[in-house]
């Protein structure tokens, strides 16, 4: 299964990348399954005038970005919270591209503060069924991130290792259900 991480956190020297990172590499690490990232600073979309159909009607700049999109069978969505929402970067990347109809999502919010991003994590819920997207239930809410892990991504509170093992166990699950539900049934 082809994994896109989106890393929605517009910042130069982001908190919320080290959580992207770290899933990254707990998944390569444990499964078989294709996982990268799509970091939103590394695409400087302008602000949606028109959706990426395909890849071979994308402006030839973005058509990386949108081949990596099209081919991926689930994403986890990895955001900072913005005035009680996700990043703004992340809608706009989002919104760039059709519906991703019948694909897994994971939540993961992360913050410096206590909150951990809940309640952008909120906002998230309704964001991906209107992408026509299939949420997991098991969010990743991740307060105090900077003391959670380190530039690197590695974990530095051991105690959070259960939370992000439930999150991407039952991400794995919905994903890998999804991905044999695929062709659809005709009667």
């Amino acid at each position: 299964m082809n994994i896109e991480i989106i890393a929605g956190s517009p910042r130069a020297h982001s908190v919320t990348n080290r959580l992207a990172l770290h899933l990254m590499q707990a998944l390569m690490e444990n499964t078989n399954h294709q996982v990268d990232i799509i970091d939103v600073r590394d695409w400087n979309l302008p602000l949606l005038q028109d959706v990426f159909s395909s890849v071979e009607t994308t402006p030839e700049q973005f058509k990386p970005l949108a081949k990596r999109m099209f081919e991926a069978d689930a994403f986890i969505l990895v955001t900072p919270e913005y005035n009680g929402s996700y990043s703004p970067a992340l809608q706009n990347l989002l919104d760039h591209f059709p519906k991703q109809s019948r694909k897994a999502f994971g939540l993961a919010t992360a913050s410096v503060g206590a909150m951990g991003g809940m309640r952008s994590s909120q906002q998230l819920l309704l964001l991906v069924p209107a992408l026509f997207g299939i949420a997991s239930p098991h969010m990743l809410i991740t307060p105090f991130v900077d003391k959670k892990f380190a530039e690197d991504g590695k974990l530095l509170d051991e105690g959070f290792k259960k939370a992000i093992d439930n999150f991407l166990n039952q991400f794995l699950w919905l994903a890998t259900t999804l991905q044999v539900q695929k062709e659809p049934v005709h009667n």
